[in-house]
């Protein structure tokens, strides 16, 4: 980093790795690093373990001068800590269900209110759901803060204890349409509204690194920190920008979808409801099941296939179907008890068919969401993620969805996305349009194949009628 480059750090904490990167104010990527993570992160992880990853992550980039700002994105989760700010048990993941069975033991009415408050059509893990086990099994009296994984990273190398508006919803306890807690309904569950800290827009500055953070980091002590959130949302934030008209799909073990809209009640029955990091806009979206991870788990058991032999399957991949709910389905069905399946298989099929059809029932899960965000198909696909580093899949998903898929010459997008996201917060740029133009991310278009595309609607009606007639579940 030189005296000419100004520079901005950003951080992506994913669940197998964390990468850094740093920026200079022109949107170049001067340089990056990558720690691998020490354990798989599902329904737990070690939050000290995941705070020593970012520092070695951010110390390998050796920046040598104070940066402008840093920002992390993170996976989404529930870390608990006592007041030295230290995890009081082990953090929660995207899987984590403790307190999953307090929360469905709740008045029916009162259940309802907290989903429609907190835009959420079903109950999952998170943040509220451990605050009720925390509370029930006398753990609560050590209990300072719940946080986010990216809000205790945060908090460890500011001192500062803050959630992002985002992160916040996804705890279940947050008011999504006024970004604040639900106080009633912390009260009326016995739980201290002091356990859920002040909520702040994911561009806001909420403090600087001390010392024992710029220590930690290898960064300047006072190093203005941005508050960030979940890396998908970020993803999604640099993908749409302030004002897109398309469907955010970050593709990787699942995909996470998302469009901008301007209320929360024009969401439709079955997506999520985010707050932007756009100031008063939303998000209506939601994560899939295992898509990209069903591709790769059945790529383990069959071995490898090239492109150009999966090109080759034909459209139906010879009447074979792939369910890909290996972890239970998500948006937009939300039925976590039905497990993934194969469903035609005779002698004549061999592991390109199988491949070809796990990344059809992948696309055919993504087609459900993007037709339920925009029923009549007038917006295109941004597509970035792992999945998007491979022409074939970006042409399977054109013809699939029916629509135009418009792909991220950069898939890192959520590592982007936590650099535009420190832009915007030291002003550097003024919006998130702006800031996407200065990290220069640009798309290329990917038309779909009219011939294609309406065979795959025909096949793609057998899939949804195979899977109604009965899919395995737990």
């Amino acid at each position: 980093m030189s005296a000419a480059e100004p520079a901005v750090v950003a951080v992506d904490v994913g669940t197998s790795a964390v990468r850094s990167g740093l920026f200079g104010l022109s949107g170049r990527l001067l340089r990056s690093a990558r720690v691998a993570r020490t354990a798989s992160v599902g329904d737990a992880f070690d939050a000290a373990e995941l705070f020593a990853e970012v520092g070695a992550s951010l110390r390998e980039l050796d920046v040598d001068r104070r940066p402008r700002a840093l920002c992390v994105s993170a996976h989404i989760g529930s870390v608990a800590v006592d007041a030295r700010l230290d995890p009081v048990l082990p953090a929660g993941g995207w899987a984590d269900t403790r307190g999953l069975g307090l929360l469905h033991r709740m008045p029916d009415a009162q259940r309802a209110g907290l989903l429609a408050r907190g835009g959420r059509p079903a109950l999952s893990g998170g943040a509220l759901a451990l605050a009720l086990e925390l509370a029930e099994s006398g753990l609560g009296e050590r209990v300072r803060a719940l946080l986010s994984p990216k809000d205790f990273l945060v908090t460890r190398l500011t001192g500062h204890v803050a959630s992002d508006t985002v992160d916040a919803a996804y705890t279940l306890a947050s008011d999504v349409r006024t970004r604040s807690w639900q106080s009633g309904a912390l009260g009326s569950l016995g739980l201290p509204e002091g356990w859920f800290p002040p909520q702040v827009e994911p561009t806001v500055v909420v403090a600087g690194l001390h010392a024992a953070g710029a220590e930690h980091t290898g960064l300047p002590e006072g190093t203005p920190v941005v508050s960030g959130g979940p890396d998908g949302s970020a993803g999604i934030a640099v993908l749409l920008g302030n004002t897109s008209s398309g469907i955010a799909d970050v593709a990787g073990t699942t995909d996470v979808l998302a469009r901008l809209i301007d209320d929360p009640a024009r969401a439709r029955v079955g997506a999520v409801v985010n707050p932007a990091m756009v100031p008063g806009m939303w998000t209506a979206g939601g994560a899939t099941g295992m898509t990209g991870g069903a591709v790769a788990r059945w790529r383990s058991l069959v071995g490898a296939v090239d492109d150009e032999r999966l090109s080759a399957v034909p459209v139906g991949s010879r009447d074979l179907l792939v369910f890909p709910g290996l972890s239970g389905e998500r948006f937009p069905r939300w039925r976590p008890d039905t497990r993934g399946a194969l469903v035609g298989q005779t002698s004549d099929h061999g592991p390109a068919e199988i491949l070809r059809a796990a990344q059809e029932g992948g696309g055919f899960t993504v087609r459900e969401g993007a037709d339920l965000l925009d029923p009549g198909r007038e917006l295109p696909m941004l597509f970035a993620g792992g999945s998007a580093r491979s022409a074939h899949v970006a042409r399977l998903r054109a013809d699939v969805l029916g629509r135009p898929v418009h792909v991220a010459d950069d898939p890192d997008v959520t590592l982007l996305g936590a650099a535009a996201l420190a832009l915007v917060g030291i002003g550097e740029v003024r919006d998130l349009d702006e800031a996407r133009d200065r990290l220069g991310l640009t798309f290329s278009v990917v038309a779909p194949d009219d011939r294609r595309s309406s065979r795959y609607d025909e096949v793609f009606a057998r899939w949804i009628a195979a899977r109604e007639s009965g899919l395995p579940a737990v």
